[in-house]
């Protein structure tokens, strides 16, 4: 699982059409602290995030298209959630 932050939306005028009706969305991935890490990832937006989201995203075809339920989507990356908190041990736990 891989946490980012949305930035924006991606559209095509020519894709498959797997992407008809879906929304694709660019996301700067981050460290569990929400600090940019320089990657990003155009991801199909299952759970309705909008620029600016925390949000958890899978990065593994298989994973992805079993959410899509469809074994034969061209699909590599889905957001699957919205993140409201990232609690992180200090040790002390």
């Amino acid at each position: 699982m891989i946490l980012g932050i949305v930035k924006g939306t991606v559209y095509s005028t020519i894709n498959h059409p797997f992407y008809d009706h879906r929304r694709l969305l660019l996301v700067d991935l981050v460290d569990p602290r929400w600090n940019e890490t320089g990657g990003y990832l155009i991801a199909i937006d299952s759970v309705d995030a909008g620029i600016g989201d925390r949000v958890l995203m899978i990065d593994e075809g298989n994973s992805a298209r079993q959410i899509v339920d469809d074994a034969g989507a061209p699909l590599r990356s889905i957001i699957i959630g919205i993140v409201d908190e990232v609690h992180i041990p200090d040790g002390s736990d």
